[in-house]
């Protein structure tokens, strides 16, 4: 006796995925679940975090305005308005990402995205922004070190 095409995907698809393996991942699911609700029940503090912002020292600090158009072409100035980089499109995508991120954060308080922005590098090396005028805050480790390093070099210039 022949299979239709029919029968013949159902047997493919039940043997594709066994039903041992959709089980095992409930089960996970599950005890995720109970861990996640006896963490919050008991009120277990956070752990794996990295040190408090405010226990690490600043080694250097700059303050910056960003600019950012939707092509992802930036610019970057000092407080004086010196240009510090003009970023092409395909150089400053990060950087006009975060204007834009600026923008609407500071849109919610009434402000411009054009307000500068503290640009920090810690005592541990990592690299942050912070927003004196809202409660942004970006480590930029986070986001890659080819994004990282666009901004290193703005500690520098």
């Amino acid at each position: 006796m022949a299979l239709s095409p029919e029968e013949k995907l159902v047997i493919r698809d039940k043997e594709m995925i066994p039903t041992v393996l959709i089980r095992a991942m409930f089960v996970l699911c599950l005890c995720v679940l109970i861990i996640v609700a006896y963490a919050t029940a008991t009120d277990r503090p956070l752990e794996a975090l990295p040190p408090s912002l405010e226990e690490r020292p600043v080694a250097q600090e700059r303050m910056i305005r960003l600019f950012g158009e939707m092509d992802g072409s930036a610019r970057v100035l000092d407080m004086d308005g010196n240009v510090i980089a003009t970023l092409a499109a395909d150089q400053g995508g990060f950087v006009a990402g975060v204007y834009r991120v600026l923008e609407r954060e500071r849109g919610a308080v009434g402000l411009t995205g054009s307000e500068p922005i503290r640009l920090v590098l810690f005592s541990d090396g990592r690299i942050g922004l912070r927003d004196d005028y809202t409660d942004f805050r970006a480590e930029l480790i986070g986001f890659g070190a080819d994004n990282t390093r666009v901004f290193a070099r703005l500690l520098e210039e």
